[in-house]
């Protein structure tokens, strides 16, 4: 196995929960090593997430942290300590990116902000990741993915279905790993112009601007024809006005999702799968204008067709299909699914199995390491800035480092 293309990149996260911690997950994944401090006493609160929905975690390793710090090292500090905000500086003289959550009044409580960090660090990157961007009335105000992400940033509103009680949630993490996959992407340019030029930057994602890019496709219809996206009504599958784009219910209660978007190219093929070939010629479907226009008529004779056979049964029959289609799938029938196990984007680490960091490098899956328990790799860390075990033990004494 090669090297990972951020092999001997040092990340210093000050960072806790999720978003800004799955950024170092990614730059892990991809070679960097990174260094977590976590507060000194208590950790990343994400430790104590051991309760989600009907999903309760006991002992270790838990999923809910796992997921967004595998790969790193744990150093406890207490920022507030003197003696360990000087640590804290020389560990950042070491590092090429300086990745934090806190927001500016904290940054600058704990002396952590970008003209502190770079007074012992000029080449520095310094990577922020915020709820709702560094520039505004609220760029001191804190949010969470389902805040910023999906309830601001127009998920929430344009996904939930018409005639649908409240609004639909994300699952957990949804707008964090999304937007900590962004931020390391930021976070590779900038080493890239550092590499290219000498200069460096200051790198700034947040929930609130990723959730936008997230329906970024949707907004820009919105704006151009200046009325708000309407998601469709409950049961309307999505294709509206081509039924070569909707759900189709099998025999055993799955779906199947077809999305072809020119139905005159790919009505034929479908009719011939399905059995019914003599629609190819009925009047109704002749072409892609009528076959538009008689978009719900359509649906209803392939639903009828679909739910003759279950999904073990369509698939083989489907698997010459000259269109795209996919089963809709779930946590655990992904997990089983063979073209995800081909891929690895499903990998085992440390007992888990996790989902892999989306980016390959030559059509090789990141290798996956564990998370660290808490504050394990304080001591040697503290031995690789060069203290000796006096000064360790009187830091600890302290309660500076943990």
């Amino acid at each position: 196995m090669s090297a990972g293309p951020m092999e001997g990149i040092r990340v210093l996260e000050v960072a806790m929960y999720g978003f800004v911690p799955s950024s170092g997950a990614v730059l892990a994944d991809w070679g960097a090593d990174v260094i977590k401090i976590e507060h000194a006493v208590t950790g990343d609160p994400q430790r104590g997430l051991r309760h989600i929905a009907d999903f309760k975690v006991e002992g270790e390793p838990n999923p809910n942290f796992s997921h967004a710090n595998r790969g790193k090292r744990s150093v406890g500090l207490d920022l507030g300590n003197p003696d360990a905000h000087e640590v804290l500086l020389d560990l950042a003289r070491q590092a090429d990116v300086f990745l934090t959550n806190f927001l500016p009044s904290a940054r600058k409580k704990f002396k952590i902000d970008v003209d502190d960090i770079r007074a012992v660090n000029p080449s520095v990157i310094f990577a922020r990741g915020s709820a709702l961007g560094p520039r505004g009335e609220e760029a001191d105000k804190g949010g969470y993915d389902m805040t910023a992400f999906w309830s601001r940033g127009t998920s929430a509103a344009s996904l939930t279905p018409q005639g649908y009680p409240g609004l639909i949630s994300p699952v957990p993490a949804y707008g964090d790993t999304i937007s900590g996959t962004n931020l390391a992407g930021g976070i590779a340019a900038a080493l890239f112009k550092r590499e290219r030029t000498g200069e460096t930057s200051v790198v700034d994602v947040s929930l609130l601007g990723s959730g936008l890019w997230a329906m970024g496709h949707p907004i820009a219809l919105s704006l151009w024809a200046g009325k708000p996206w309407a998601p469709p009504p409950v049961g309307a599958g999505g294709g509206m006005h081509n039924p070569l784009s909707h759900l189709y219910k099998t025999a055993d209660g799955r779906y199947l999702s077809l999305v072809m978007l020119q139905p005159g190219k790919y009505w034929a093929d479908v009719c011939r799968h399905v059995g019914r070939p003599d629609l190819i010629d009925d009047p109704r479907f002749d072409s892609a204008e009528n076959i538009m226009a008689n978009t719900a008529e359509a649906e209803e004779i392939l639903a009828a067709e679909f739910e003759k056979k279950t999904l073990e049964e369509w698939t083989p029959i489907l698997g010459t299909l000259a269109g795209p289609w996919a089963p809709v799938q779930d946590t655990q029938q992904a997990a089983a699914d063979p073209q995800i196990a081909s891929n690895e984007y499903i990998r085992d680490a440390d007992g888990l199995r996790l989902v892999s960091s989306p980016v390959q490098f030559d059509e090789h899956a990141p290798d996956l390491g564990p998370a660290p328990e808490f504050a394990a790799q304080t001591d040697e860390v503290m031995e690789e800035l060069g203290l000796d075990w006096d000064r360790i033990i009187e830091l600890k004494t302290s309660g500076a480092i943990t």
